[in-house]
């Protein structure tokens, strides 16, 4: 949520904003791209995830169907692996990728993966940090207030920290779902680069969003100098 004028340090995110404009044009064409390339075992997103979850012996996750184009994800709160109608019914490479990455979730939280569970553990303090963060530090900016200031430098730091946290998440749970798809013979050998494809033009907008996340704080402590 950067501020709504114009000064200078607004320069540092010029990066992070080219970054993340191209993330989100890559992920969409490479997911268009696959979405269209059907695998050759002609099993869905949906039969996909429960094999994998059954192959990993973990009986108390369902896989069901979201709303939305891309609103695929895990929820730990009521082991649920929810895919988008396309990613659920469609047997495309595209589909198949999703619903593996979604379902190394699940196994990570059925490991008890270290990352996952700082990250569930944090994001309620995250949610409250990101909303309070930057009116604490307008406000001390414009009374003149370091207090404030230093508050919504820490309360924004605790965003970056999630962001940082989530990263090490998403990569594991892309190269969980890769060695699922191979190892259990899901995808032909041929097509395990078309789903490495999509999944890393997912992993891409997180790796944005925590530049943008990180220059952000940047430019904070540099109007707080000032």
């Amino acid at each position: 949520m950067p501020f709504m004028f114009f000064d200078p340090t607004m320069l540092l995110l010029i990066p992070a904003m080219i970054l993340a404009v191209w993330a989100q044009f890559r992920v969409k064409s490479t997911y268009n791209k696959y979405l269209r390339i059907a695998s050759a075992r002609q099993v869905s997103g949906a039969q996909v995830a429960e094999l994998i979850l059954r192959q990993n012996g973990i009986r108390d996750v369902q896989v069901e169907m979201s709303q939305g184009t891309l609103s695929d994800h895990y929820d730990p709160r009521v082991k649920k692996v929810r895919l988008s109608p396309e990613n659920y019914r469609g047997n495309s490479l595209a589909a198949l990728a999703v619903a593996a990455h979604e379902v190394g979730h699940a196994i990570q939280h059925h490991q008890s993966y270290v990352p996952l569970q700082l990250r569930h553990t944090i994001l309620p303090v995250t949610s409250i940090a990101s909303w309070a963060a930057f009116p604490l530090f307008l406000i001390g900016l414009f009374l003149n207030t370091p207090l404030l200031m230093d508050l919504g430098i820490i309360f924004f730091a605790a965003v970056v920290v999630f962001h940082m946290v989530t990263l090490p998440v998403e990569f594991n749970a892309s190269s969980r779902a890769l060695v699922q798809l191979e190892k259990g013979g899901l995808l032909m050998s041929q097509e395990i680069d078309g789903a490495k494809k999509v999944l890393n033009a997912a992993a891409l907008t997180y790796v944005a969003a925590a530049a943008m996340a990180l220059l952000e704080l940047v430019r904070l402590l540099i109007l707080r100098r000032d």
